[in-house]
């Protein structure tokens, strides 16, 4: 069973990850076998978790290339940089997005809106592009984009965000049927509320965190690696019959 799993041999992109869902899905990946590539917006934080990763497994199991998501050139560079190193891209994982407004929708301003357009749909969609023709090519590759339940959701507060999350589960669906004859999977995880900074609003009051314990069936706020194990699954041979899907890890909340 454990051969399902082995990721030997491949290399993974991960956005957004020097900390967080994309940190710990890193982490995961290296752990399964893969080379993995650190990227965020700031180089020294990349270099932390890459020398992290290196310690543990290695020097060049892990590669630091920091890159705005909203940089397009910067975007191509990082796959650039991944090829020069590594030589090829099997798994990407679109992790990193903003939400630069809570409020009412209704309320939010154009620009507003169209940062988190940009950076939660069209940035993957440009790494999508980057990476995909070398998969297709050898008929092999993994996309994972982390959407959100928000996708799945209204809400009164985060309305626009909730929007481009929905759009990066119809972007893994188009492209999955795109790529399916190629044997190039693209899967999305729709995460519930986990305990990263990006949440950090919505668990760091008490009050706001034991009222959506109350209504969570599980009864608590998810772990950053309780993403990353169904990162691995869907990078892996463990999922090689499986496109186009979005995996709920939520705690119970949607049901």
């Amino acid at each position: 069973m454990s051969g399902l799993f082995d990721l030997a041999g491949k290399v993974a992109i991960v956005t957004g990850s020097s900390r967080g869902i994309g940190k710990a899905s890193a982490e995961a990946l290296a752990d399964a076998g893969a080379k993995v590539v650190i990227s965020s917006r700031k180089q020294d934080a990349c270099d932390e978790v890459a020398a992290e990763i290196n310690a543990k497994h290695g020097e060049g199991t892990a590669l630091a290339v920091a890159a705005s998501i909203s940089d397009k050139e910067a975007l191509q560079h990082l796959v650039d940089e991944t090829r020069r190193v590594f030589g090829r891209v099997d798994v990407l994982v679109c992790n990193a997005a903003s939400n630069p407004y809570y409020g009412p929708l209704e309320g939010i301003a154009d620009d507003q809106f169209r940062k988190i357009l940009d950076n939660n749909i069209l940035s993957n969609h440009w790494l999508i592009q980057m990476v995909a023709p070398e998969m297709r090519a050898r008929r092999d590759g993994s996309i994972v984009i982390i959407s959100s339940i928000g996708g799945l959701r209204g809400s009164p507060v985060i309305g626009a965000y909730n929007v481009s999350k929905a759009a990066d589960l119809q972007l893994a669906r188009n492209y999955a049927v795109e790529f399916g004859p190629d044997n190039v999977r693209v899967n999305c995880i729709a995460p519930g509320l986990i305990k990263t900074d990006f949440a950090r609003a919505l668990w760091e009051d008490p009050e706001r965190a034991k009222a959506t314990n109350a209504t969570t069936p599980l009864r608590r706020i998810g772990e950053p690696e309780e993403i990353a194990g169904a990162v691995v699954y869907l990078a892996s041979r463990a999922s090689a019959f499986m496109t186009g899907q979005a995996m709920v890890i939520d705690g119970g909340v949607t049901i």
